[in-house]
């Protein structure tokens, strides 16, 4: 290898920071491009010595210690690395990749090793990488034959971007089909698929033939069906509730645990971060991302914004974000979700771990290594771990109070419920923390489905995969616009409806890998809810006819035991709903939002709105992504305020 040092140095370096002179090859290199940056005033010295200390506790290079802590631009360092292996430096987005010495099949190699071929000149292969190893050489040798070549140096960001430059009509199809083409029956491409609108069609000709023929029979039938499926969800629910009252699903990492936790031994760390048009609350997540524990080498953030987002992408720029972050652009194309454009960075994702923040979110510090803990010490099946969510704006109205009571409830005694059945659980859509390698194994998520999320969880568990809770939370904005929240709402109630859908494709083969409670909790938890609010009003119509009104006599639609049934949904099921928002208030000692727990029958008729508006789409637009718009609370912009104040000028 042609391995030039650039200058000698009046001081030792190695000396001042006290560092062993046994060293590696590559360790040697990056030692000489400190003394280049040092001489160069680019590195200062106590920067170099803090650098050194992190690098021997993180178990990471030096080089990806002086990025991570942004002590020198990646520019900068790799410019100092071209300098000292006395070889050019390449700006890959000044002097773009010859495209036909590319290929596809090499796109991993490309990401995994930092090189690409860049040009030929007399004759030549150049490849393009960020330092020359043994490894490089074993490569170019297999590929284009010994001797062959040489070597430019280039930054890592400017491989990433070209790349993704060069295939970003593969990666964006894969990241749309990658799941339809491996499992289409895995997928919501097609909403209904030929065999269920048969059965769609069958059972409305019957339905039809019964009303024409035989109209009250009919009509009592169909109010006996729906009285028990709303009075098996609400038992279900019940059940569940009472269940998780007294347990907890968290898997309970001490602060012992962390602290005896080397980071020398922890793995890379991907933090995705799905946003479109959410540039005025990009400085408060990224000083919480930059607030994690864990260390900034072994770290890389992924900003995967949509490239028409110029706004975001151009305030992400502005922050001159330490060089754990990276921008990642996906192109324009159909459907535009939040599933795609995760899949899509998932292709550049190095990390042991991956998980997912929303654009307003506040992770607690030692999130990362909890979820490493609970990986470690968990199942070997064991796929995934959520941290719990909890709301900063909680009492900012009715709609954030009543948002909190509902996730109180879901995280206090539902998913505990569900965790002790051993059944399924529905992600949430945010502080989800996967093993890579499971997640790719199961095809990721599917870009076609809104609610991708609910999705994976029924996905995981039926290739063998379980779900865990740890004992750490990350802070949300709850929200408290209306029209915004009949948008979020109305896009998860569709996907469940897409969901249910997805998956009673093969209802003997979702029996088989979920087994007799999979499959129950599967339809009263997933299926279930949003049938319910559809159902909903037309009782609500009927029960106001039969109370206000002395022309219409409806008893005859409920025929014992279905009239007692109706009469328990309509008076025990509302009160325990009233119940169950008080208690989870109360668990979490939330005492302001106990009065409004009575309310939460009101805020069930708003589901119902969002649930006919989700049905709609459904049929007419089935994959539109009804974006939640962030940072619409006062608390949010208080705190925005804040940070920015707080910026260097």
């Amino acid at each position: 290898m042609a391995y030039a040092v650039a200058r000698n140095f009046e001081a030792d370096a190695d000396e001042l920071v006290g560092v062993p002179r046994e060293r590696t090859a590559g360790e040697r290199l990056h030692l000489d491009v400190a003394k280049l940056l040092l001489a160069k005033k680019t590195l200062r010295l106590t920067d170099l010595a803090i650098a050194m200390r992190q690098t021997a506790e993180w178990g990471s290079s030096l080089a990806a210690t002086i990025i991570a802590l942004g002590f020198v631009r990646p520019i900068d360092y790799y410019k100092a690395v071209a300098e000292v292996y006395g070889l050019p430096f390449v700006d890959l987005q000044r002097e773009p990749i010859d495209q036909t010495l590319t290929s596809v099949e090499d796109r991993a190699d490309y990401a995994e090793r930092n090189i690409v071929p860049w040009r030929r000149i007399d004759g030549r292969l150049i490849l393009a990488a960020t330092e020359i190893t043994t490894e490089h050489f074993l490569w170019g040798d297999e590929r284009f034959g010994p001797d062959s070549y040489d070597f430019v140096i280039t930054s890592p960001f400017d491989i990433l971007w070209q790349t993704q430059q060069l295939f970003r009509d593969w990666d964006s199809f894969f990241a749309r089909e990658a799941l339809y083409s491996w499992k289409p029956e895995h997928s919501a491409k097609y909403t209904v698929t030929k065999p269920q609108k048969l059965v769609l069609w069958a059972v409305l000709a019957v339905l039809l033939a019964g009303l024409v023929l035989a109209p009250m029979a009919t009509a009592v039938t169909l109010m006996a069906f729906f009285t028990t499926i709303y009075t098996l969800t609400f038992v279900f629910k019940f059940v569940l509730t009472f269940i998780g009252s007294s347990r907890k699903a968290d898997m309970e990492i001490s602060p012992e645990a962390i602290a005896a936790l080397k980071d020398s031994e922890l793995p890379v760390y991907t933090v995705l971060v799905p946003m479109y048009k959410e540039a005025k609350v990009l400085p408060l997540l990224t000083k919480a991302l930059k607030g994690l524990d864990y260390p900034a080498s072994k770290l890389e953030v992924k900003l995967v914004l949509e490239e028409d987002d110029t706004e975001t992408i151009e305030a992400a720029k502005a922050l001159r974000l330490p060089g754990t972050f990276e921008i990642v652009r996906v192109p324009p194309s159909q459907p535009k979700t939040k599933p795609k454009a995760c899949n899509y960075a998932l292709q550049f994702s190095r990390g042991e771990f991956v998980t997912i923040y929303d654009a307003e979110d506040q992770p607690e510090p030692d999130q990362l290594k909890k979820a490493v803990l609970a990986f470690r010490n968990g199942d070997p099946q064991l796929a995934c771990v959520q941290g719990r969510l909890n709301y900063f704006n909680r009492s900012e109205n009715w709609l954030t109070r009543m948002f909190t009571l509902e996730y109180s409830q879901w995280f206090d005694f539902l998913l505990p419920g569900l965790d002790w059945l051993k059944v399924p659980i529905p992600l949430g859509g945010t502080s989800n923390h996967f093993k890579l390698s499971a997640l790719r194994k199961v095809g990721a998520w599917d870009p076609y489905n809104v609610t991708e999320d609910a999705d994976l969880g029924v996905r995981l568990a039926q290739e063998g995969y379980t779900v865990g809770v740890i004992n750490s939370t990350t802070y949300e904005e709850a929200n408290g616009v209306l029209p915004s929240w009949i948008k979020q709402r109305s896009r998860w109630i569709k996907g469940y409806m897409q969901t249910w859908l997805v998956h009673m494709r093969h209802p003997i083969q979702l029996w088989k890998s979920i087994g007799a409670k999979g499959f129950f909790s599967f339809h009263f938890f997933i299926g279930a809810p949003p049938f319910t609010m559809l159902l909903a009003p037309i009782l609500w119509v009927i029960t106001f006819l039969v109370w206000f009104t002395n022309s219409w006599d409806f008893g005859w639609l409920f025929p014992e035991p279905f009239g007692t049934m109706a009469l328990f949904n309509l008076v025990i099921g509302n009160l325990f709903l009233v119940y169950f928002g008080v208690i989870a208030a109360l668990k979490r000692k939330y005492y302001d939002l106990v009065p409004v727990g009575i309310l939460l029958p009101v805020y069930w008729v708003l589901h119902s709105i969002a649930a006919y508006k989700a049905f709609w789409q459904l049929i007419f637009n089935p994959h539109y992504w009804e974006k939640t718009e962030h940072g619409t609370s006062s608390v949010t912009q208080k705190t925005l305020a804040q940070v920015k104040s707080e910026a260097p000028k």
